[in-house]
């Protein structure tokens, strides 16, 4: 349930852990929305960290309550700045990716959580989205070799989206 016809995301953590060089992998995802088709697909697979920040209660309404060891789910209450979802990525996230140490990290960018944005109530800006961006470049040199490949999940704002993805793509490196 959710937008995505395919989940891109899932589909290449599938395919890099058939990789000899990737036995594990994060999935980092930043939305509006909870991460539940990822959830659904890796609850039960250890070698695959899903954390997810995401507005709740918000649709999809589901998979935030699937408890294991390899997800981190990071609710954030409608109205929510970018502080307060800096404060939950070092908060969950961190400890989780050091734990973890993946091969490889994959993003699942979701701009929808920008202030601008009209499908959710989360306050988050272009600086944040750079923040996030080199806090996951930093966890990927710690020990994925800098490897992280992001795919575009969402934006419906364009001016916040394009503004949101230049400041993504440039942090990136």
């Amino acid at each position: 349930m959710g937008f995505c016809l395919f989940n891109t995301v899932a589909i290449a953590a599938d395919l890099a852990l058939a990789r000899a060089d990737v036995e594990r992998l994060a999935i980092l995802d930043f939305d509006v929305h909870h991460g539940n088709g990822t959830v659904d697909v890796f609850r039960d697979r250890p070698e695959v960290l899903v954390c997810s920040t995401f507005q709740f209660p918000h649709y999809p309404g589901r998979g935030h309550d699937v408890l294991r060891p390899n997800l981190v789910h990071s609710p954030l209450p409608p109205g929510s700045t970018g502080s307060d979802f800096r404060r939950a990525v070092e908060r969950d996230w961190a400890p989780a990716l050091r734990a973890h140490r993946p091969d490889l990290i994959l993003v699942s960018a979701g701009f929808d959580a920008h202030e601008a944005d009209p499908l959710g109530d989360l306050r988050l800006s272009e600086d944040d989205f750079d923040w996030v961006t080199r806090f996951i470049v930093d966890a990927a040199e710690q020990s994925a070799q800098g490897r992280v490949v992001s795919a575009l999940e969402g934006g419906y704002d364009l001016p916040a989206l394009a503004a949101s993805v230049a400041t993504h793509l440039t942090a990136l490196r």
